[in-house]
């Protein structure tokens, strides 16, 4: 019997995950590593060219870079913002990668200070924002309802931290936001 396509998605996208970290490379150095992170980059570079294989990730990075362009300036807004951060832009396409499949893609924004703003907004009253600066700090807030927070989580560019991943779902399919700075 076939299998249901969210299941055969859910498991091309585990390998893809999987495909995309050899592809950043890593710590060897043989002539094999270099070949099968050679391959596993013209992957990944396929597969996030195409809309069918990797979704609305691929027009979610090309928005994120169309972002830095117009912000690439001192002054872009202006008065006198900083133009976006390279590594804040590298480590935002980074958690875009991320992401589970199932979770929305954010809103951009770029920030006065070169951050990159990642947010969910479900109503002026319901939201979950991020800033991804120039280091693995993430800092979010959230507002639902009554009940508002923020707090700081680190990234490692390859796992969205569960404290951020459970604000986003529960500001956006859950309602009732408990989530705590920890």
């Amino acid at each position: 019997m076939p299998e249901p396509v969210s299941t055969t998605i859910g498991i091309c996208w585990l390998g893809y995950s999987a495909l995309h970290g050899y592809a950043r490379g890593g710590s060897a150095v043989s002539t094999e590593a270099a070949a099968v992170r050679e391959a596993a980059s013209k992957v990944v570079e396929f597969a996030e060219r195409s809309q069918v294989l990797f979704g609305e990730k691929s027009v979610a990075i090309s928005q994120l870079w169309t972002l830095a362009n117009d912000c690439d300036e001192q002054g872009w807004d202006g008065y006198d913002a900083s133009a976006i951060n390279q590594a804040a832009l590298f480590t935002a396409e980074q958690f875009l990668r991320a992401l589970p499949h199932d979770i929305p893609i954010p809103e951009f924004a770029a920030e006065p200070d070169g951050s990159i703003s990642l947010d969910w907004i479900v109503s002026r009253n319901r939201l979950f924002s991020l800033s991804v600066g120039a280091n693995n700090r993430l800092a979010y807030a959230w507002l639902d309802g009554a009940d508002r927070g923020h707090a700081v989580a680190r990234f490692d560019g390859n796992n969205v931290p569960a404290r951020v991943l459970e604000g986003i779902k529960e500001i956006g399919v859950y309602g009732n936001a408990s989530l705590r700075a920890a």
